[in-house]
């Protein structure tokens, strides 16, 4: 018998309390850009700025200087771009920061869409020149679907680039979102001075420090000394805000949370301008954990007993042991070390004796954990993307959909006096989501086919197989470019049609290949009977 069952109702009602105080002090969001917009070197200068790191990475390719606590990977530092998710837990004012910094590149997304369903709060960073790109697009929709708050950052504000008006417009006419800035720029792209504060009517100017790598100098200067101290920029800064105010462009809490607006704010992520502004933004309007729906639609509030979701597992972080890091969100309840919870998938204990809060890379031993927490379960070979735990009350929360792959190569191992190493290998990036693996009895447990979102993801998987995994492999491509869940019954049958194959997933999906698009529309056209499936809308 658990402790909660024992429990007064006295005692019940000041737990309860406790959770939704606790919770409430946490913001959990995620930093989404398209790649080199900045997203790393932001997520430095937030943990910077809130003083749990003492200098910024090596966030401008500069010899000597270390690289960022987000990108642990040997890839991620030889390509100098975010290969997968890392979390960041850190204190900030009477608050947790529970940050999660995400992959940019479009090879990545299906990491990206798992961290996007852990999190109540997005950061949409821009380039300042660039504007929307392919990939802002594509994760803006994703958090439009999921109802996830986005909070606009315009980035790189020290650089030469558009003019601050004309990307309001952009985002609007764009993606629909009305632009309430809560910072404006003093001084044009390329000439970063510092920023209006809108809602306090101040100017505040920032100073640069040797190469970015310590938090700026800030000077709040009032309104009616801003002339004096910034000049005609300061008065282009002010028409231009009044011009905004007269468009209805202010910050509204409703349309904020209601995902009809975002609040902007301009920074220089490599300089650390506007960093404190940000974090500020995040403590005081970003949503507070609220519970989560379960499988049936019903809202786990964050007081029940304690619930979690899986949403990431990665190994490799320590290259002197070979664990594994499971990343679960908590939905609801207090976490305690050691505490024995239940696996839903499987119905069985699951022991927390190594829970560990992460930062980057590093880990430290975690004791006790909250609503809107990441928390980090070592040695969870169990544990799979999307799983569900929890104690006392059950709950099954949705699973997290798998993404259909357009690439697919058949992955053999190159030394053949390794085959269990190879097959636990392919086992582990299995698990992780790092691909997805197929396999038919055509093709035997030798040759597996990996399926991927991008080609970037082969490189991963060769690379960790030969590296974490002591398996090199080679990779045969394969002629492939679509993929549709079949039915058991109708697979022999497509199997045996020209131009495509019928594989197993490990989780006994059965996927049929096509060659082309054209392809998989003729063979609907002939065979109207047999229903094809969309991997997310089958499983989403």
């Amino acid at each position: 018998m658990t402790d909660n069952a024992l429990a007064t109702p006295a005692t019940k009602t000041s737990q309860a309390a406790k959770i939704a105080t606790e919770g409430a002090r946490r913001r959990t969001f995620a930093v989404i850009s398209h790649p080199d917009a900045g997203k790393s070197t932001l997520t430095e200068a937030l943990a910077l700025h809130a003083r749990v790191i003492t200098e910024a990475g090596a966030t401008h390719g500069k010899a000597g200087r270390r690289s960022t606590v987000s990108d642990w990977m040997e890839m991620e530092k030889a390509r100098g771009i975010s290969i997968t998710s890392t979390a960041l837990q850190f204190p900030y004012r009477d608050c947790v920061i529970n940050l999660l910094d995400t992959p940019g590149h479009a090879d990545f997304s299906e990491d990206t869409y798992r961290v996007l369903t852990a999190v109540d709060a997005a950061v949409m960073l821009i380039d300042a020149a660039k504007g929307l790109e392919p990939q802002t697009l594509k994760l803006f929709q994703v958090c439009k679907h999921r109802g996830i708050p986005i909070i606009t950052v315009i980035n790189k504000w020290d650089r030469p680039g558009r003019h601050a008006l004309e990307l309001m417009d952009e985002i609007h006419d764009r993606i629909g979102l009305r632009t309430t800035p809560l910072t404006w720029p003093v001084g044009i792209a390329g000439d970063f001075k510092g920023v209006m504060d809108r809602r306090a009517n101040k100017f505040i100017r920032f100073t640069r420090t040797a190469g970015g790598a310590t938090a700026a100098p800030e000077e709040h200067i009032l309104a009616d000394d801003a002339h004096a101290a910034a000049g005609d920029d300061w008065d282009t800064a002010v028409e231009e805000s009044e011009l905004l105010s007269a468009d209805g462009s202010d910050y509204d809490r409703d349309t904020f949370l209601g995902g009809e607006s975002s609040p902007v704010l301009f920074t220089s992520a490599a300089l650390n301008f506007g960093v404190n502004q940000l974090l500020d933004v995040l403590v005081e309007l970003a949503p507070a954990p609220t519970g989560a729906a379960d499988v049936d639609g019903v809202r786990r509030v964050v007081e029940s007993p304690f619930s979690a979701f899986v949403f990431k597992v990665q190994a490799g972080m320590d290259s002197s042991h070979r664990d594994r890091i499971a990343y679960a969100r908590v939905v609801s309840g207090t976490f305690e070390r050691g505490d024995v919870l239940t696996h839903a998938a499987t119905g069985k204990p699951f022991v927390t004796k190594y829970a560990q809060s992460v930062f980057g890379q590093q880990r430290s031993t975690l004791d006790d954990a909250w609503p809107g927490d990441v928390i980090g379960l070592a040695n969870a070979a169990v544990l799979r993307p999307g799983d569900t735990l929890y104690r006392d009350v059950p709950v099954h929360f949705p699973p997290i959909p798998s993404f259909s792959p357009e690439h697919f190569m058949v992955a053999r191992g190159k030394d053949p006096s390794k085959h269990k190493q190879f097959r636990r290998g392919i086992e582990q990036l299995d698990q992780e989501g790092v691909v997805q693996v197929l396999r038919s009895d055509k093709r035997g447990d030798q040759a597996p086919v990996f399926a991927a979102v991008g080609p970037m993801q082969f490189e991963v998987a060769a690379h960790r197989m030969a590296t974490e995994l002591s398996a090199p492999v080679s990779l045969e491509s394969l002629p492939y470019q679509i993929a549709r869940i079949v039915d058991p019954e109708d697979a022999e049958f497509v199997n045996r049609q020209v131009s495509c194959e019928v594989l197993t997933r490990t989780d006994g999906v059965m996927l049929v290949l096509f060659s082309t698009p054209w392809r998989l529309e003729g063979f609907q056209r002939d065979n109207p009977d047999i229903k094809l499936r969309s991997l997310v809308a089958a499983e989403g």
